[in-house]
């Protein structure tokens, strides 16, 4: 056996949903959803997680993935980086065949994460509170197989995402994705400023949230 397969993370909830965000979206997924997170987003929809859970060894989050038999997992929280072994997880998550994405907020150094991982990386929009976490050399970590998501409060976002997006031509990096918050910002008027400054982003909604609202676990 693997000694890694031993050791243990925080694990939060591991459950069997469709993906509602990232080019994945509508593909049924495994989601394994880490306990703990340093920020502290105003719109955060997964504040369950920032403490409690179980302690599990990989091997054990190995065995319940298996057990849904789908072949795409994502690696959540929470922030899942803020445990140093979702590293060997990640890794051990793509040694079994999986097709792996890790969702993290991209304040902690992405460097490490096995390169056959899909990483979302959040960069952080003034409105959620969490800016100045924002660690920018995690973009030199990101390969056009990785994503870049904004996640966006109001106009006031759209528009700093914009800069950012034109100023580090993010575009020529990998997919850059733009979502609005959820019951805040209307989507029809976050699809209606990308087509009038043809920003070259891809528009998503929150296909979980339309289907099951703020249900845990979907």
């Amino acid at each position: 056996m693997n000694p890694d397969s031993e050791s243990t993370l925080r694990i939060s909830e591991i459950f069997f949903s469709l993906q509602g965000e990232s080019s994945r979206i509508g593909l049924p997924t495994v989601f394994v959803r880490l306990t703990g997170c340093p920020l502290r987003c105003g719109y955060c929809d997964s504040a369950h997680a920032f403490s409690g859970g179980q302690s599990m060894s990989i091997q054990e989050i190995l065995d319940t993935v298996a057990g849904f038999g789908a072949h795409h997992v994502c690696v959540t929280g929470g922030e899942p980086l803020a445990q140093k072994n979702s590293l060997l997880m990640l890794r051990a998550l793509c040694d079994a065949g999986y097709a792996v994405s890790l969702e993290t907020s991209g304040a902690l150094d992405v460097g490490a994460v096995d390169a056959r991982v899909m990483k979302v990386l959040d960069i952080k929009t003034p409105g959620s509170g969490e800016v100045r976490r924002n660690l920018w050399q995690n973009l030199d970590h990101l390969s056009e197989h990785d994503e870049i998501k904004f996640v966006l409060c109001d106009e006031a976002d759209y528009q700093w995402a914009k800069q950012v997006v034109m100023e580090r031509d993010l575009a020529r990096r990998c997919e850059v994705l733009l979502s609005p918050v959820h019951d805040a910002l209307a989507a029809r008027d976050l699809a209606e400023w990308i087509l009038r400054d043809r920003l070259p982003v891809r528009m998503q909604v929150q296909l979980h949230k339309i289907l099951w609202g703020n249900e845990v676990g979907r």
